[in-house]
């Protein structure tokens, strides 16, 4: 494990001869997952200024673009962990101090080496939680368990979703291919409380998706995993740069993936007109609203829009990631082997 300044943030970092993963220090944030063979990082890197959380003050704000997001804005890379929330506060919470997504974004996170990898840790002081993320390499994967503990003495229904955000060089509009183990997805409705809209079955006749090639575009799709099989997964392609990322977990433990597009449609600050982002968004809930919408919604298709968390107890899972050189879109059988077995 080494330290290292990392697009004018604080970071650790562990690699091997395949693979190099890239920590802030503040937030958590896997900021990187490097392929040795092809030196390019899939994950996204915002295109204005990092800001460490411990830097943050209200000066700030208008420069991230105000509001209850700016702070997560500041500091945001890649894949960060959205905890206990998975949305937007409410205007009660957001006027306690609580931000877009949760505290574990801009919380410091403690590290602890290990043989073949790390260990992190934080605690979340408003959320009542702590995390702990084990990361393990073996040749080009990733291993991530992850544990959330309960610290208050009462059960309590929580959101939990991994944010992973992919973005340029390795995104590129009409190229960059997708696939996932996705059953069906759907919208939410703008006039409707806790309604959906544009139910659609995935994935399309060829199993492929291509990024869009609009000038400006944007949205959210709600997507549940297929219920057919026990791990759930979602592969990215950049034909320009020959390489691959890849996510693959238990879909018991996440059985939702929210996906999100950024095409150049924000006009304000920090956005600017000039982002371009993909996120690939695997968590418990199906879409970022607020705590109450959440818990009210309480199930879509049948399944649940949170989890719980019981009193003083914890809750583990455990799921993969990868980036590889690839000619052409891989399968999760070719990435993962036999932990992708259905």
């Amino acid at each position: 494990m080494n330290r290292a300044i990392f697009h004018n943030r604080r970071a650790v970092q562990i690699e091997n001869d395949s693979i190099r993963v890239t920590i802030t220090e503040q937030g958590g944030h896997i900021a990187e997952l490097l392929a040795k063979s092809t030196q390019i990082n899939p994950l996204w890197i915002p295109p204005w200024p990092s800001l460490e959380g411990s830097s943050w003050s209200p000066e700030n704000n208008a420069q991230f673009g105000g509001g209850a997001e700016a702070r997560l804005l500041a500091g945001i890379m890649g894949h960060n962990l959205c905890l206990d929330i998975f949305g937007p506060p409410s205007m009660d919470e957001e006027a306690a101090g609580m931000i877009t997504h949760g505290e574990a974004s801009v919380v410091p996170w403690a590290f602890e080496a290990l043989p073949d990898g790390l260990i992190a840790r934080c605690t979340l002081p408003s959320s009542r939680l702590s995390c702990e993320r084990v990361l393990t390499l073996d040749r080009n994967r990733v291993r991530i368990r992850e544990t959330i503990e309960n610290l208050d003495a009462f059960d309590r229904p929580i959101a939990w979703t991994q944010h992973v955000t992919l973005g340029p060089p390795f995104l590129e509009r009409a190229r960059t291919q997708f696939c996932a183990s996705i059953e069906k997805s759907c919208m939410a409705k703008s006039d409707e409380p806790y309604g959906v809209s544009q139910v659609s079955e995935y994935p399309r006749s060829d199993g492929l998706e291509t990024l869009t090639n609009d000038e400006s575009s944007g949205g959210y799709r709600a997507c549940l995993m297929d219920r057919a099989t026990r791990t759930s997964y979602f592969i990215a392609w950049s034909p320009k740069v020959e390489t691959a990322i890849a996510y693959l977990w238990m879909r018991a433990d996440f059985p939702w993936m929210g996906i999100w597009d950024e095409n150049r449609l924000r006009k304000h600050a920090p956005w600017n007109g000039r982002t371009l982002a993909r996120g690939m968004e695997f968590g418990v809930s199906p879409f970022p609203e607020a705590r109450r919408e959440m818990i009210e919604r309480g199930r879509l298709f049948d399944t649940p829009t949170f989890r719980w968390i019981p009193a003083r107890k914890k809750l583990t899972v455990e799921f993969y990631a990868t980036t590889v050189r690839a000619s052409a879109m891989p399968t999760a059988a070719e990435l993962f082997g036999d932990a992708s077995v259905n």
